[in-house]
């Protein structure tokens, strides 16, 4: 009688196990389809490093219908896209703790010119961090035209579902 109460509680436990093994994976991989879909948890941004911002960024623009080429230089990440209208995008990052450096500004320094407009060679310049940007910052972009600064909250929108044209690139 010893041997068939084990045998049951045996196979009770190894059924309850199975069960939450089985629902732990099931979690796992909606989590996991869901980023590589182009989705992110603000906890799931908060994690993610320079370059794990960069594989997310690339995500999301794929996401909304971009074509995506990764352009790292001089090791930093860095992002070529284009859209079905021939728009084309120039992504920097900018480390959330840091001030804004030369290298995460756009490749080129355009002239001056109006504000919120692609440059002269039709790139849209976006600088993406988890934090925020200073008024030195946001003024220095507002110069250059065509320069948009992407912060933690309008990124915690775009990966929320929002399009890029709707947290940041409106003119």
């Amino acid at each position: 009688m010893d041997g068939r109460l084990l045998g049951i509680g045996g196979l009770v436990l190894g059924v309850l196990l199975l069960t939450a093994a089985t629902v732990v994976g099931l979690r796992w991989h909606r989590a996991a389809a869901r980023r590589r879909g182009g989705i992110y948890t603000s906890a799931e941004l908060a994690a993610l490093d320079e370059h794990g911002l960069a594989a997310a960024a690339e995500r999301i623009l794929q996401r909304d219908g971009w074509h995506v080429i990764p352009m790292p230089e001089k090791g930093r990440p860095r992002l070529y896209a284009r859209d079905r209208d021939g728009r084309q995008l120039d992504v920097g990052f900018r480390p959330a703790d840091e001030a804004m450096r030369d290298e995460d500004a756009p490749t080129v320094v355009a002239p001056q010119r109006e504000a919120g407009r692609p440059g002269v060679d039709n790139l849209i310049r976006v600088v993406i961090s988890r934090g925020s940007y200073s008024r030195t910052d946001v003024l220095w972009a507002s110069r250059q035209g065509g320069v948009h600064l992407l912060d933690g909250r309008q990124l915690q929108l775009w990966a929320d579902g929002a399009t890029l044209d709707e947290v940041s690139l409106r003119s």
